[in-house]
């Protein structure tokens, strides 16, 4: 029996308290809906999982599958060269091509189906016996054939040619049902009519299941149509269908996930569909078997499915790379007690990757550890130098000890083990030295040629354009970024704009300022995902919709995809750094150039922390750290002269160049004069009485030009007043002043002449 089954809407499985007592097979009775219930069946073509919209071809009925076309007009379309669609579509015959009519023998009142030339096989072999002759002029002498008494037309459907001897078909469908085993006539009849509407590879044929089996199929083509995630087209499900035909199995959990993955399409097929859809079905059946289990199951199985514990999607928590039990079941633990606390799956599953490698240490034949009892203080510096050679004093070493030790700590604190010696734990000193991190944020001549319009531009996907600008504008993290809710946007007392986003990090909501120009792009995507999902009465969840296999829109961009389309972007602008060389870039790092430019043009680093929505001062003061290097790189590119015009220079890269830099802060702060700075160390008494420009320890640069020249206006009128009084000695300490000053202004006003006119030629 064929069955058309349209998608229903169902939330999710709910079981009666009975059915819930029952075994698998009566859970699967008691949550199949009938629709689903069928042994043959297909879907309508507007099915949103199953379907795939109405063929473009005028009265045609079937399911498009390519270009808008049903499989059939599609191959029609493609043998004619490819024209345009919409002309195609309108010129070509509506009927598929088992729904026009089989030819007929060309011979004048033949009614037979043609087997070769034209001709049935009676006309093909007088035709043969005349030598073959002309067919145009030999057809017209034949005698009329005159039609057999009790004449019978074909048996199927429409077809209007006489039946062969001794079946109730045509010659061209008795063929067809010959090579089907000669079923019972009546049904084949109906059968092949059902074939015209509905094309063998959109329907779904569970006969050969097993009764446990084809219940199972029943219940993951069920739940696929509930959940309106992902597209699923009947000849994916036979490909499953027929693998497990073979298989001597009576139930997807007879064997474990990772059997299924190696058995199913080996050597691995091009298409993963059939392996997708056959590990979802397990998986599917995996959580109706243990329904409203909860921890008390999940918690004695070395894989967690997460998603029964609270957590989104279909994540797990793996431990049975753990070789030891000993270790495995503290591990576990320690796990469930570090999700109680709240901390998120990532930080869980860095916490087991790290028990696992310290388990295959013990685990190797010249450690062959037994027990927690043998953990000691002489076996983890064994350990240490184990991970120092295998990482190097990488960051994720120390994180390999950090999160070891803070394991063997709860070990002790909950008492979970008694046996493990006092001695097993990590020193401060332990932890590899940690060099300081350079900076991440990206050159202005890199992000110059990323905010380029002509370069946004030919992003070429609005979604991943915007994104792209909200990275740069706002800092978010790429994570907070893909999923921001449709209604992002609020606003303060004076209708100033801001950005609502969720900060997973931190796990609290945030906001961050936004100019009038995002607020406008932000609003047509808005609209754009709006009219993709139209029939959401309570709109669309994400601003960032996930583009395909997104039924509802209820599935947000995945960071991997933005990241694929990020390089293949920056591969296509041809982007490149100062040496010339391609650049290549996390998302992450727009955030750090948002916050050294905030930094560099003085905004206050308590605003940045909160622009940035940072938990603690200390982040943010890593952009702290490279304005202070900004600013030094200003100071070092001044021409900077002594008391007598000769040039002074600071070796950046010496080794005394951050003591030097440290000097001159602290002069500047303690020791600022009008007209330059002081070189004298603080803890120095300055023996010179006048205002240092006697002193050998003066540096002063072109910024202090104006504050020279009115100084020695001033030095020239204590002279001449000095020799009219005829004071020799105040003549000879401001003559040395004024000889100073006349240096100072030569040689910087010789180099500032030469850098206005260089910038003037520039």
């Amino acid at each position: 029996m064929v069955r058309r089954a349209a998608g229903v809407v169902v939330t999710g499985t709910t079981l009666s308290p009975a059915a819930a007592r029952l075994g698998l097979l009566g859970k699967l009775m008691a949550v199949v809906r009938p629709e689903f219930r069928a042994e043959e069946f297909a879907f309508d073509p507007a099915d949103p999982v199953f379907g795939g919209g109405v063929c473009l071809v005028p009265s045609c009925e079937r399911t498009a599958r390519g270009q808008g076309l049903c499989t059939g007009h599609h191959d029609r379309w493609a043998a004619e060269g490819r024209p345009d669609l919409d002309s195609f579509a309108a010129a070509t015959d509506s009927r598929w091509h088992k729904q026009q009519p089989l030819l007929c023998c060309r011979a004048p009142g033949c009614g037979r189906g043609v087997c070769r030339g034209g001709l049935c096989t009676r006309h093909a072999a007088a035709w043969q016996r005349a030598e073959r002759p002309d067919l145009i002029a030999w057809l017209p002498a034949q005698p009329e054939t005159q039609p057999p008494a009790g004449l019978v037309i074909c048996l199927v459907g429409d077809c209007r040619l006489w039946v062969e001897k001794d079946i109730p078909f045509c010659r061209g469908h008795g063929a067809t049902w010959k090579s089907n085993g000669r079923p019972d006539p009546e049904q084949f009849a109906r059968g092949y009519a059902e074939i015209e509407v509905v094309p063998r590879n959109e329907r779904v044929r569970l006969q050969g299941l097993s009764a446990q089996l084809k219940l199972e199929i029943q219940y993951a083509l069920q739940r696929r149509s509930d959940e309106r995630t992902v597209k699923v087209q009947p000849f994916v499900v036979m490909q499953v269908v027929r693998f497990l035909t073979s298989c001597p199995v009576t139930s997807l959990l007879d064997w474990p996930e990772e059997i299924w993955r190696q058995r199913i399409g080996r050597p691995a097929p091009k298409d993963s569909n059939p392996r997708a859809l056959l590990i979802f079905a397990r998986r599917q059946l995996e959580d109706l078997a243990d329904v409203g289990g909860g921890w008390d199951t999940e918690y004695g199985r070395d894989i967690w499915r997460m998603h029964l514990l609270g957590f989104e999607g279909r994540r797990r928590l793996r431990f049975d790379q753990i070789p030891q039990p000993w270790l495995r079941e503290p591990a576990k633990r320690w796990a469930r007690w570090r999700i109680s606390t709240g901390l998120c799956l990532e930080a869980s599953r860095r916490a087991i990757a790290a028990i696992e490698r310290f388990g295959q240490f013990l685990a190797s034949a010249t450690v062959n550890v037994t027990g927690l009892a043998e953990v000691n203080r002489p076996l983890l510096e064994r350990y240490l130098a184990d991970l120092q050679a295998e990482m190097g004093g990488s960051q994720r070493q120390g994180s390999h000890i950090g999160l070891l030790n803070s394991f063997f700590t709860a070990i002790r604190q909950h008492r979970w083990d008694e046996t493990l010696p006092t001695t097993a734990l990590f020193f401060v000193q332990d932890q590899p030295k940690r060099a300081e991190r350079p900076p991440r944020a990206l050159a202005e001549q890199v992000m110059a040629q990323v905010e380029h319009s002509g370069n946004l531009d030919r992003w070429g996907n609005d979604d991943y354009r915007l994104i792209t600008v909200i990275l740069i504008r706002c800092g978010l993290r790429i994570s907070d970024a893909l999923r921001l809710r449709f209604d992002c946007i609020t606003s303060d007392a004076d209708r100033a704009p801001y950005l609502r986003y969720f900060n997973h990090k931190m796990k609290r909501e945030a906001l961050v300022p936004i100019d009038e120009d995002l607020l406008r792009l932000i609003g047509q995507q808005r609209h754009r995902v709006a009219d993709r999902w139209p029939s959401r009465p309570s709109g669309p969840a994400w601003l960032f919709p996930r583009p395909t296999k997104n039924v509802d829109g209820q599935a947000p961009i995945s960071s991997s995809t933005y990241r694929l389309a990020l390089y293949r972007w920056l591969q296509a602008c041809d982007i490149r750094d100062e040496h010339g060389q391609p650049v290549h870039f996390t998302p992450h790092q727009w955030r750090h150039t948002l916050g050294t430019r905030m930094i560099n043009r003085d905004v206050p680093q308590e605003v940045v922390r909160r622009i940035l929505d940072h938990d603690s001062s200390q982040m943010t003061g890593h952009y702290a750290r490279l304005h202070d290097t900004t600013v030094r790189r200003h100071w070092e590119a001044a021409r900077k002269v002594n008391v007598a015009g000769q040039a002074v220079t600071l070796d950046p890269d010496g080794p005394l160049a951050e003591a030097a830099w440290a000097k001159q802060r602290l002069g500047r702060a303690t020791q600022a004069l009008a007209n330059g700075y002081c070189g004298l160390p603080v803890q120095k008494t300055c023996p010179h009485a006048n205002a240092c420009l006697t002193c050998p320890m003066f540096i002063t640069t072109p910024e202090f030009l104006p504050q020279h020249h009115s100084h020695r206006q001033q030095v020239v009128q204590i002279i001449t007043a000095a020799e009219a009084r005829g004071q020799t000695r105040l003549v000879e300490m401001n003559q040395q002043v004024l000889v100073n000053l006349d240096n100072i202004i030569t040689s910087l006003t010789d180099d500032n002449t030469a850098e206005e006119a260089a910038a003037d030629a520039g």
